[in-house]
């Protein structure tokens, strides 16, 4: 059963289980020394296109070997067969939930969908969480009047986060700013992972649409992504420490407002 933080609060594996670390640098060897320094303190690795195109497969092994789980971020956007193919190799590679781009089409996610199905029932995989990505928290309005989406930001993410649930996908990626709209519009069973997260001292870098942690669970997400915050610092497992914290804090304040655990 799928949880969400404003109706399920912290439950088993705490909020520790919730927090993704982006794990966003060039080269294995780096990426092989966070994963050892951070698996006890993160939930998951998000492994991006960047590390993805220089390991390959190698990197999520390496992950997984460690005691690791993977969200395989690479944002599959292509021809509906494409992506359902796509999607059934990464299924095969055992990560724990993996995305594409809702703007792809509804018969895109379906087919995709369909596929994962299919392969985790004749292979007898376990089904990893398909996301879908809706509009990326470096984008503005500006940005998508420019590429001739007229919908403001949070019209076009609800909009996608609608389709995303009518092709039975599990859920979505979208920046702290929308997700009390998609929650509403999608209900408690849609997972919410939420980019877009600093400390409220951090650099925002090229991110436009940021909550801290906190703010995020306050606001319904069931998973956040650090990265530089924790991989910046100069201790990541008190970085990764301190967000857990403020994980905490968000959750608790549900709780106080009776949207916790009964």
């Amino acid at each position: 059963m799928t949880l969400s933080w404003p109706l399920g609060g912290i439950r088993q594996g705490g909020a520790r289980s919730r927090l993704i670390f982006a794990l966003d640098v060039a080269q294995l060897r780096e990426a092989e020394q966070l994963v050892r320094t951070l698996v006890r303190e993160v939930g998951l690795f998000k492994i991006g296109k960047q590390l993805f195109l220089h390991a390959g497969p190698a990197v999520v092994r390496m992950v997984q070997e460690k005691g690791g789980e993977v969200f395989l971020d690479l944002k599959f956007h292509d021809i509906p067969r494409t992506v359902a193919k796509a999607a059934a190799e990464a299924t095969r590679m055992r990560v724990r939930m993996f995305d594409l781009h809702a703007s792809g089409s509804l018969a895109m996610m379906q087919q995709s969908v369909t596929e994962v199905n299919r392969v985790c029932r004749n292979e007898q995989l376990r089904r990893p969480k398909i996301l879908a990505v809706t509009v990326l928290t470096s984008l503005t309005r500006d940005d998508l009047r420019r590429v001739g989406v007229q919908a403001g930001v949070e019209s076009q993410v609800v909009r996608l986060a609608r389709l995303a649930r009518e092709a039975s996908m599990d859920g979505v990626v979208a920046s702290p700013l929308e997700i009390a709209r998609i929650r509403k519009e999608c209900g408690r069973g849609f997972l919410i992972v939420t980019p877009g997260v600093r400390m409220a001292r951090s650099s925002w870098d090229d991110q436009k649409r940021v909550l801290t942690p906190e703010q995020a669970i306050q606001a319904g997400a069931d998973y956040i992504v650090v990265g530089k915050p924790i991989r910046d610092a100069r201790d990541p497992q008190a970085a990764a420490r301190e967000i857990v914290m403020e994980m905490e804090r968000g959750g608790a304040g549900l709780r106080g407002r009776g949207r916790g655990d009964a």
